[in-house]
């Protein structure tokens, strides 16, 4: 059994990539691949997807994300986060909190935002990042992302700390950049923490060092997840099983209301299982 979904805290420095390769290594699962990239100064969850869990990395993709970000105001830099040069530099208006929360309320609902060139994003094929690397710019397309909710945690001098809840695609440093001209300043991200994406959040995570010192029992944890994910709505719509047995296991736990520690499934009559699962269901337990 080699399916898991492991929901990862990932410290600042490593790439994802970097920390897929660490999981990769230690649960000595050949395939293994992450749903959703966070930076290398970002932290938070990361969702880790092994085995046959891989099929259903969309679901996760396409998830809203709830994150915690802090901006130092007065600075703008060329990546619109830490790890770029500064390129302006602007005097900061007194802000009272009534006038800053005014401004993160603005922009809740639909909101047009334009990728970044320190992005991911691929345009005709190429990373935009790449070509920003080359001092190269070029003309990218708004797309539309849904700001459910954006709340103020803390006003500080230059530092403004607000946590937001978001649909997919949303670039956060470009939100950063925004908040900060519509205060009337410049500003880019100092520190951005993924607390959610999709069902699963911080208090279903372990940093990669517990993972390698066995200080978390991740079999279990990951096809607890793993169950869990593939019970989800958004799992059921994208997930487009091929063989008989996924098929059947689709359609068992689409039926499923999973509750914590894996009482739903305990509800079920063990004869709407496939044989697989029966067989694992002390994990479970």
């Amino acid at each position: 059994m080699d399916e898991a979904v492991l929901i990862i805290d990932k410290s600042v420095g490593p790439s994802s990539f970097d920390v897929v390769r660490k999981v990769r290594n230690f649960v000595k699962i050949k395939k293994v691949g992450h749903a959703g990239t966070l930076d290398p100064f970002a932290t938070g969850v990361l969702v880790l997807l092994t085995g046959r869990a891989t099929k259903l990395s969309n679901a996760l993709i396409n998830a809203d994300k709830r994150y915690q970000a802090v901006i130092k105001l007065g600075e703008s830099t060329d990546s619109m986060d830490c790890t770029g040069k500064v390129v302006e530099t602007l005097a900061v208006p007194t802000l009272t909190q009534a006038q800053v929360e005014a401004v993160l309320k603005s922009f809740q609902g639909e909101w047009h935002q334009i990728p970044p060139m320190f992005s991911a994003k691929k345009v005709q094929g190429v990373r935009l990042y790449e070509l920003a690397r080359k001092n190269i710019s070029i003309p990218r397309e708004s797309i539309p992302v849904q700001l459910y909710e954006l709340k103020l945690l803390s006003l500080d001098n230059q530092f403004l700390k607000f946590e937001v809840h978001c649909s997919k695609g949303t670039y956060i440093r470009s939100l950063a950049d925004e908040i900060a001209r519509k205060l009337e300043t410049v500003g880019h991200l100092v520190e951005l923490r993924r607390l959610s994406c999709g069902g699963f959040s911080l208090d279903d995570s372990f940093t990669v060092e517990q993972l390698i010192n066995e200080q978390t029992d991740w079999k279990t944890q990951g096809y607890r997840n793993y169950v869990k994910l593939l019970s989800s709505e958004s799992a059921v719509q994208t997930h487009k099983p091929t063989k008989p047995r996924e098929m059947e296991y689709s359609r068992s736990f689409e039926r499923a209301e999973l509750s914590g520690g894996g009482q739903g499934i305990n509800r079920f009559q063990s004869s709407h299982l496939p044989r697989q699962i029966n067989n694992d269901m002390s994990i479970l337990n």
